[in-house]
């Protein structure tokens, strides 16, 4: 399933072959539609989700959790790419991992997205990449390689149907500790 791994934390003599599923923790969340804020970051309900979303990157962090993969969606899972970056410039060893459900994902984005998803990307430890092309099972995909690479799963989740619900109940039927932040 997995057709590209590359990464920056090699250069320290770290691979992904190193890391531990025991330390690991995925994230899934909700885009931007269903967001209560939509894409207005600067919303006071979005900063106090950063707080928290920051808190328990913290909290994973004092219980050894030092690997963290994010899904690269516009919406929650920027966020929560944005802290996990904050996050590895105060405590040492944290390492990030985009995985990506194919090379296209934000071909049809904003330009704005775009263009934060390219730095936040640069920024990564990792990059995996599920699929060579965009498929209708890429995204599922994307969502399995993190489960199974997981012992946590955070979760911005409000209980709506979609991509992050079905990634939570796989989560939970795959054994995951289940972290959920309402949005």
């Amino acid at each position: 399933m997995v057709l590209q791994k590359y990464g920056n934390a090699g250069d320290a003599g770290m691979s992904l072959r190193d890391i531990r599923k025991e330390n690991t923790c995925c994230f899934t969340g909700h885009r931007v539609q269903k967001l209560p804020w939509g894409p207005r970051e600067t919303d006071p309900r979005c900063a106090a989700l950063r707080i928290r979303l920051f808190d328990r990157l913290e909290e994973l962090y004092d219980v050894g959790v030092r690997h963290f993969i994010c899904g690269m969606a516009q919406g929650s899972d920027m966020l929560f790419c944005e802290e996990v970056l904050k996050l590895r410039d105060d405590r040492p060893g944290v390492t990030l991992e985009a995985a990506l459900p194919c090379p296209q994902q934000p071909d049809r984005w904003p330009e704005s997205f775009r263009t934060r998803y390219t730095q936040l990307l640069a920024r990564c430890d990792y990059v995996t990449c599920v699929s060579g092309e965009y498929t209708p099972q890429c995204m599922r995909l994307r969502n399995e390689y993190m489960v199974d690479h997981s012992r946590v799963l955070l979760a911005v989740y409000s209980g709506s149907y979609g991509g992050t619900m079905q990634t939570v109940n796989y989560a939970r039927r795959s054994g995951l500790e289940v972290i959920i932040l309402e949005p």
